[in-house]
């Protein structure tokens, strides 16, 4: 029975002082919480109950057969703080005593495990073995998670096989709809962020092998790894140790799969299309009419292989994996709003002719009453929206001895993803004026596991997450070929301005296009786990380097809107057919800007078992965010008391009081292990992304928005 988890949200200054002086005195104490392994812990007794010192501790897992050592303490403690997950056994031994033996101990990824051992006096020789039991609820930390184990990432059935699906299965959990805030699930990618605990998708840290993988610019996740990479991932969605960071809302710990002492491999593929999909129930066989309906054309090919095995025995160890996607998929665009033909016939300027000629015909009758072809204003049609993806990974353990361990991991993403229409409304839009998104991902780790002793232990751990995004509109129409003089300093022969005619009919650009984006976040985290006592201390800090490069041009765009009223009435569609817009925007020149944003954090924690039933868990975190800087200078904005636009090199203030004490205990009160009372108090601080500054490159003088919003504009010279 889990009884309460709760945590306190508070006043700063009711709680911080005494926090902070509990986190930095002498009680600095179950084991520090290793990002993306698992660490174990516990207490060697004999049948009295006395401590028993120096008695050897052997865990093996039972997959590859390597093997960590270490011994008890005066206090007859014993601490692993970083063991790859897996099924272990775990031998105790000390002169004197029978060997004792647990098999089928369960380490899943980020949780803290705490496993004592009972010796009996007897010969060496001797052995008892029992099996593990499986933890019925957390009696030892603080903060409330769900661990997605192996056997559900690998045997759920997925429709899309991403992984941030199978979040929904932890309490208070969702994935953003198809409206949500930044990370809408993208067409053949899935969702690229979740809502969990009430807190915004950007709030949440996402970890591979404990590397951040979050997008500095929109803070959402940089591409979802190939399932069958992932072992398993951890939830933690309330306060959780000092040892974590940078993000206010939930931890997501994902832990990769790595090589056996034995090969396995893996072959598949996942095939739909409209003959093996069942017909979606608003899309009838027949019309209203009785006409037939066909199906959106619809076809997906999801295929790969894994391979994995040992490279030497027990003691390097490897896993490959391959996945691609082909989805064909065609949209249905309808628009109620189009010229018909006499609407056409009537056009005179020059470059409205030559515009309208890009608009297909109308082919249906419309939402009012025409029923006379040449009176058609309506117009259906399919719209290809075409997804492409290969992802490749690679995962190497070693061992290099008894007291080093190395880990590497590395997944690059290449993705081809086409949108339809401009803005991908396809109840509007026209077909044909969307864009094409190129992207390039890449995610990189590197740890190593150092054991000084018994009681020392360090991780350190170096990565990176890579992400290149280029948007490019479909029809690149040049605007001079149809008579329209582009304002000096406006992007040449990339694209048609987008054209609005009043919100019921976009078609050409996309507006804000062509864009693109290089980002570089990389990563240095270190912690230092020491047992002492009682106590668990874990130390250590991360030091991040976001680099975000980005390229921002605007080819611009016209509005046409309804005007006058009574007789001299003029719905926004004459107003395009008389070539009189209501509103022109453009950019002149670029909003290019290369961006570095560096973050320095710190940390100090302790696990203190005060009881054998009750544990306190203390600590400190402190965070230093640098103002974002641009390479070339190129920041600028409005400085209020002189009315001009002035160099800013540095964009907004550093309130760097980023001090984030957590405190909390989880107690067992009838000490049998199915009853917890947890409460935890913490303050987590958010970090900036750069993305509320990339603006500030494309104001003057390097780049000069224009709106012109008065007057009737005629489409052939807008800036006249």
């Amino acid at each position: 029975m889990e009884v309460a988890a709760v945590q306190f949200v508070g006043s700063r200054n009711l709680f911080l002082r005494a926090v902070l002086l509990a986190a930095l005195s002498a009680v600095l104490g179950t084991s520090a919480l290793a990002q993306s392994t698992a660490s174990l812990s516990g207490t060697v007794s004999d049948a009295t109950g006395a401590v028993v010192v120096n008695a050897k501790v052997v865990a093996t897992k039972q997959g590859t057969g390597v093997e960590s050592a270490t011994q008890t303490d005066t206090a007859g403690a014993y601490l692993f703080p970083s063991l790859p997950i897996g099924i272990y056994r775990v031998q105790a031994t000390a002169p004197g005593f029978q060997s004792a033996i647990i098999s089928n101990l369960k380490l899943e990824v980020a949780t803290a495990v705490v496993q004592n051992i009972q010796l009996r006096i007897g010969q060496a020789a001797e052995t008892v073995e029992i099996t593990a039991d499986t933890a019925l609820v957390d009696t030892t930390t603080t903060s409330m998670s769900q661990v997605i184990n192996d056997k559900t990432v690998q045997e759920i059935p997925l429709n899309g096989r991403h992984f941030t699906d199978l979040s929904l299965l932890t309490p208070g959990t969702v994935t953003p709809p198809a409206n949500g805030f930044l990370s809408a699930p993208l067409r053949g990618q899935g969702s690229f962020g979740i809502n969990t605990a009430g807190q915004r998708e950007d709030t949440t840290n996402w970890l591979v092998n404990g590397i951040n993988l979050n997008d500095n610019v929109q803070n959402q996740i940089t591409f979802q790894p190939p399932i069958d990479t992932l072992a398993e991932y951890k939830i933690d969605n309330s306060s959780f140790p000092a040892e974590y960071g940078r993000n206010s809302g939930a931890i997501v710990n994902l832990a990769t799969r790595s090589g056996t002492s034995e090969y396995h491999g893996e072959l598949f593929e996942f095939f739909r299309n409209n003959d093996l999909d069942a017909r979606n129930f608003f899309n009838p066989v027949l019309t209203s009419t009785g006409a037939p309906n066909p199906q959106a054309a619809f076809k997906r090919n999801d295929f790969g292989a894994s391979f994995g095995g040992p490279i030497k025995k027990n003691k390097v160890f490897f896993f490959l994996a391959y996945e691609g996607l082909r989805q064909h998929q065609s949209l249905t665009v309808t628009s109620n709003r189009v010229p018909s033909q006499n609407e056409r016939a009537g056009v005179t300027s020059p470059a409205i002719q030559k515009i309208i000629a890009i608009i297909p015909a109308a082919n249906l009758v419309g939402s009012g009453t025409p029923t006379d072809p040449a009176t058609f204003n309506a117009f259906t049609g399919g719209a290809l929206a075409n997804v492409s993806l290969n992802q490749g990974s690679a995962d190497l353990d070693v061992e290099l001895s008894s007291k080093d361990r190395i880990h590497g991991y590395y997944v690059v993403q290449k993705d081809l993803r086409q949108e339809p229409t401009a803005g991908g409304a396809i109840n509007t839009n026209l077909p044909g004026f969307g864009d094409t998104r190129d992207g390039f991902r890449h995610l990189a780790t590197l740890s190593e596991d150092h054991f000084f002793g018994p009681s020392l232990t360090n991780t350190v751990r170096l990565g990176f997450n890579r992400i290149h995004l280029t948007f490019t509109p479909n029809a690149l129409l040049d605007p001079a070929a149809f008579g329209i003089t582009m304002p000096a300093g406006a992007p040449a022969a990339t694209g048609l301005p987008f054209i609005n005619i009043g919100g019921a009919l976009g078609f050409a650009g996309p507006t804000g296009e062509p864009q693109g984006r290089g980002d570089t976040t990389a990563v240095l985290n270190d912690t230092l786990s020491w047992l002492r006592g009682r106590h668990t201390f874990a130390f250590g800090g991360e030091i991040r380097r976001a680099y975000n490069n980005n390229i921002a041009l605007n080819i611009g765009s016209f509005t046409f809107n309804q005007t006058g009223s009574g007789a001299t009435l003029q719905t926004a569609m004459q107003n395009f057919l008389n070539d009189s817009a209501s509103a022109f925007t453009v950019q002149l020149g670029s909003g290019n800007d290369k961006i570095l944003q560096p973050s320095y954090d710190v940390f100090a924690q302790d696990s203190f078992r005060w009881k054998p039933n009750f544990t306190v868990n203390v600590g400190l975190r402190y965070a230093w965010n640098s103002s974002p800087s641009e390479a070339a200078g190129r920041f600028t904005q409005f400085d209020p008391t002189t009315g001009t636009l002035v160099p800013a090199s540095q964009p907004y203030h550093t309130n760097n009081k980023n001090f984030q004490p957590r405190v909390g205990f989880a107690w067992d009160p009838f000490k049998n292990g199915k009853t917890s009372v947890r409460a935890s108090y913490a303050i987590l601080t958010q970090d900036p992304t750069t993305n509320v500054v990339v603006g500030l490159s494309g104001n003057p003088p390097f780049a000069i928005p224009i709106s012109i919003s008065s007057g009737d504009i005629a489409v052939e010279n807008p800036g006249s």
